[in-house]
């Protein structure tokens, strides 16, 4: 692999991503910083990969007559900080020290609003399908970068949207390998 171990991040954005800005996102609260990572996990149409429509839904161009599914959630005004392809390529939409608006309502460790101290990180798939290996490879070395670059992150800190919305969200999901992420957290440790 001739990529370095830990992209960069540069000015909040992360050098290897596809930059494409979203208008959903504003700082955050005053005196609050990112100390939480939350993985969420889309696809547009549902159960469909590839295509344009997730960026359209966090851009606000997600057209209405596009696909049914869309009539429900095309005036959404939603955002993650970033977007992990099935390929492993990566999107994003937020910097870093924004606010993405993510999470909806949330609760963690006993705080509210997760988005005011979170960083969201959407993996293209389902929450009931299996994920790729270039998805894990790819979130395995983001998040070695964001705990890298910003110290108040902490890998103890890893949360999917399900353990901050319990029974309003159900993603990554069941497809989700988190044994599989922390072998590779682990491995990318081992080299920093």
């Amino acid at each position: 692999m001739n990529e370095a171990p830990f992209p960069r991040i540069t000015d909040h954005r992360l050098d290897e991503a596809r930059q494409v800005p979203s208008p959903n996102f504003n700082a955050r609260p005053a005196g609050c910083v990112a100390d939480l990572l939350v993985l969420h996990s889309i696809s547009l149409p549902p159960g469909e990969f590839g295509g344009p429509a997730i960026e359209q839904l966090f851009t606000n161009c997600l057209p209405a007559d596009g696909h049914p599914y869309f009539l429900g959630i095309h005036q959404l005004q939603v955002s993650a900080h970033l977007l992990i392809r099935r390929d492993g390529s990566l999107v994003q939409f937020v910097p870093f020290d924004q606010r993405a608006w993510h999470a909806g309502q949330s609760r963690y460790d006993g705080r509210e609003n997760c988005n005011d101290f979170s960083i969201g990180i959407e993996l293209e798939g389902t929450d009931t399908g299996p994920f790729e290996q270039a998805q894990y490879a790819s979130l395995a070395r983001v998040i070695r970068s964001l705990l890298r670059t910003y110290p108040t992150l902490l890998r103890q800190r890893i949360a999917g949207h399900s353990d901050i919305a319990p029974g309003r969200k159900s993603d990554p999901g069941t497809g989700f390998d988190w044994a599989l992420l922390n072998r590779l957290l682990d491995e990318t440790e081992s080299t920093a």
